[in-house]
């Protein structure tokens, strides 16, 4: 496998320490909604996945066009939107949770064109975040956003699919910063019953293609499906809309998303 000289990102450096010192087999790697269901909830939650075994934090800025989300984080955001959250708002829980855990914010590209590469990459640098993930991005449009997050420090993490052929995973893969995003299923983010039959394969594809850690997310919803994850060889296991429909359900969203990342943590231990 080909690579790239190595890039100096200090984001990327933070996130590789989060997976190398994660405490279970595969770093835990919660996703929350910016905002939702407010913005001093959205803060509260993710102080309660780092207080209950997450290592990496994936924070969602709401979008009104999220081709990436199922319905449940669709509605999420469509609920923080009604709320008028905005970017600002949401770097700035960002910074409050970059403090205890690194910080990845997952948007999409036209609010990055929006503020202008440079400037969005260094917001986020200023807020402490340690990482970019734009899932509408195409590779071939990125070389001038990830120019911008190298300048700036913050490590734009790629998506790729089970579609991905071995060729483009090689290309990708030698650009990836912090980690690569593997979706374990085609489609968008969302519970689903059966996936562990897919792991392995998916996983082993995208670790030929790339130096950096391998990050499991789409449809990861219960421990056993993080254990069988990792278990399968994924260095990260990301959780997204269990979390967010815990959140949504909950009279008390912070207590009910610790709680089920407490059980997600117990299922990666050794």
């Amino acid at each position: 496998m080909s690579a790239e000289p190595a890039i100096d990102v200090a984001g990327a450096a933070r996130l590789a320490r989060a997976f190398a010192s994660a405490a279970g087999r595969a770093a835990l790697m919660p996703y929350l909604m910016g905002g939702f269901p407010s913005l001093d909830a959205s803060r509260a939650i993710g102080e309660a996945c780092a207080a209950n075994g997450a290592d990496v934090l994936e924070l969602g800025v709401p979008y009104s066009d999220p081709l990436a989300d199922g319905p449940v984080i669709h509605a999420a955001g469509t609920e923080a939107l009604a709320r008028g959250v905005s970017v600002a708002q949401v770097l700035d829980v960002a910074a409050a949770l970059a403090a205890q855990v690194p910080v990845v914010l997952m948007c999409y590209t036209n609010l990055v064109l929006a503020a202008g590469p440079e400037r969005f990459a260094a917001r986020l640098a200023e807020a402490g975040a340690s990482g970019l993930i734009v899932p509408d991005l195409p590779f071939e449009e990125a070389p001038e956003i990830l120019a911008a997050c190298d300048a700036a420090g913050v490590a734009l993490v790629p998506l790729v699919a089970p579609t991905t052929t071995a060729e483009r995973l090689a290309t990708i893969g030698a650009r990836a910063r912090g980690f690569m995003y593997t979706v374990s299923v085609v489609g968008t983010t969302g519970e689903r019953l059966a996936l562990a039959d897919r792991f392995a394969e998916v996983i082993a594809h995208a670790r030929a293609s790339t130096s950096v850690p391998v990050a499991l997310g789409f449809g990861i919803s219960t421990p056993e499906h993080a254990r069988q994850a990792a278990d399968a060889g994924a260095d990260g296991v990301i959780v997204g809309t269990r979390l967010v429909r815990a959140a949504a359900e909950a009279e008390d969203p912070a207590g009910a998303v610790g709680e089920l990342v407490a059980g997600l943590a117990a299922a990666l231990r050794p």
